[in-house]
């Protein structure tokens, strides 16, 4: 892992599209915790760069940069989605404590914001988090993919454990943050199987979660080609199902509704819901619309 510093000419910059945010906000560029089916491999194409497992770029500039956007008179508040393209507590957050000090601006002009982590470093800001949380809207969101250790070592090999994710949850709930569980994408004949996805719905009643969203891996662009590479060299007795299954790039569709069948009983279950927008606009009356995701 080769770190590049850079500067950025802003901090967070407007997104467009069915999500529960406007603003985007992504301290490093790249991210090593290597996930084999990162939708966001392509976006090093715009730093002439094809390492993005490898090479991470660092926006030394972006806590001066986002006091210049949160100062602005015309700064209207909005929710500020944190690490949506790479994961800002990544390992190099370690050395670079990035953002500390983004945490402490966004307390000194009470901005609500979504942060989305795989990693429990996150919990070395817990007292900046917890009283950011007490200000203003606060969702802390993990990624857990599955509850096989085995399979999540090859399949997020610069991740940390799916244990330590969730005690990182149940830790925030403790607090006045919203949390919410992703089990996603869901990876056929990886990730599918009855018996993991009571276990990610286990885990997530445990870690006592406001809700739990799911979703199916969709494969486009250079994320097809890692991840079948990946296939190819890890299991590769699953390339040609897996092909099948994606012909298109999106999953087939009589796979994709018995999986969310399952899915739906299990999260019956377990009193687990989908239904993160309520939870936001309980906590934030303005909040935006949505991306329904089962």
């Amino acid at each position: 892992m080769t770190p590049r510093e850079i500067t950025c000419a802003a901090a967070f910059r407007r997104v467009s599209g069915r999500f529960p945010y406007h603003w985007d906000l992504n301290p490093y560029r790249g991210c090593a915790h290597r996930c084999q089916y990162c939708f966001a491999v392509y976006s090093h194409r715009y730093l002439d760069s094809s390492a993005f497992y490898d090479e991470i770029f660092v926006k030394t500039n972006i806590v001066e940069q986002l006091e210049r956007q949160l100062s602005r008179p015309d700064w209207p508040s909005e929710v500020v989605n944190i690490g949506g393209v790479t994961d800002s507590y990544q390992p190099l957050e370690a050395t670079y404590r990035l953002m500390p000090d983004i945490l402490r601006l966004f307390i000194k002009y009470q901005t609500p914001c979504i942060i989305s982590t795989k990693s429990d470093l996150i919990l070395r800001d817990f007292d900046l988090i917890d009283e950011l949380s007490r200000i203003t809207f606060v969702n802390i969101a993990s990624t857990v993919t599955t509850v096989d250790e085995r399979v999540r070592q090859r399949l997020e090999p610069g991740g940390v454990p799916s244990q330590r994710r969730l005690a990182m949850l149940k830790a925030f709930s403790k607090t006045n943050c919203a949390t919410g569980m992703h089990a996603m994408p869901i990876v056929p004949y990886l990730t599918d199987s009855p018996e993991n996805l009571e276990g990610l719905c286990a885990g997530a009643s445990d870690a006592h979660v406001d809700y739990l969203l799911t979703g199916a891996m969709y494969l486009r662009g250079n994320t097809r080609n890692v991840f079948f590479d990946f296939i190819k060299r890890d299991y590769p007795t699953l390339y040609a199902p897996l092909s099948a299954l994606y012909r298109k790039g999106a999953l087939d569709k009589t796979y994709k509704a018995q999986l969310y069948q399952t899915v739906g009983r299990l999260r019956a279950k377990y009193g687990l819901t989908g239904n993160y927008q309520a939870i936001m606009k309980a906590k934030l009356p303005q909040a935006p619309e949505q991306l329904s995701l089962f």
